[in-house]
């Protein structure tokens, strides 16, 4: 299968291509930077794996660069993972309009663009692809600092059902993958003591597991789970 993964050069999205590379698909990354290890990946697989330098906080521009340069209708695409996500944490009332929007197009507005020609690409060649989101705990239990980004992951959510519904008819399915707070570089600047508080929040009392959450993604693209669709799967350490 073909794969565009978004947010793929580090994280979450750096196993999901990982993960997928290994079961023999190929990838198509998207990502603002060029990673070591993402790197180190293109050279073990070569001929399985593309990368694009893409700035997705410009939604105008980043689907005509990844839709019409790098895939093409050439490329007969199976999946699209959107991972790529901007955090703007912060109390409400000291909301700022300018972060908010960036955020928005981040992790709102390009992935609905995206989501737009995966499904034409889908359409055009008769694929019965599939569609992940990736959400974030925090649009189900509420943390504090962390209503924009909750409410940004809150839309993808429902986009994503509506997706499944609007699409399903051909096969093509939409879910989304709901991680809990994992040690990635977006949680960097939380204490070891704001950590172990989340933690303790869970069943499992500790992080989610990264390559869970991938294994998780990897599982929703495959031909196993072709009758799964506008769902949110939780892979939260328990958060409940």
């Amino acid at each position: 299968m073909n794969i565009l993964v978004t947010g793929c050069s580090r994280g979450v999205g750096l196993e999901i291509c990982r993960q997928l590379l290994q079961q023999g698909h190929t990838v198509y990354g998207i990502a603002r930077t060029h990673t070591i290890e993402f790197q180190q990946l293109e050279d073990m697989y070569k001929g399985f794996v593309y990368f694009k330098n893409v700035d997705l906080s410009d939604a105008e521009n980043a689907y005509k660069v990844v839709f019409k340069e790098f895939l093409g209708n050439k490329v007969v695409l199976h999946g699209y993972v959107n991972n790529a996500a901007m955090a703007y944490d912060d109390i409400i009332t000291n909301l700022n309009l300018n972060k908010l929007e960036e955020m928005y197009a981040v992790n709102v507005l390009t992935p609905m663009m995206f989501t737009k020609y995966a499904l034409r690409n889908m359409l055009l060649h008769h694929t019965a692809g599939c569609i992940i989101h990736i959400s974030s705990i925090s649009a189900h239990t509420g943390y504090k600092g962390l209503a924009m980004y909750a409410s940004s992951k809150g839309a993808l959510e429902a986009f994503s059902k509506n997706t499944a519904r609007e699409w399903g008819g051909l096969g093509i399915r939409s879910n989304v993958v709901v991680p809990g707070f994992m040690e990635t570089a977006m949680s960097s600047s939380l204490t070891e003591e704001q950590k172990d508080r989340i933690y303790k929040r869970t069943s499992l009392k500790q992080a989610t597991l990264i390559s869970s959450v991938a294994a998780t993604v990897v599982f929703l693209l495959s031909d196993s789970a072709k009758s799964i669709t506008g769902q949110n799967i939780h892979v939260d350490s328990g958060t409940i």
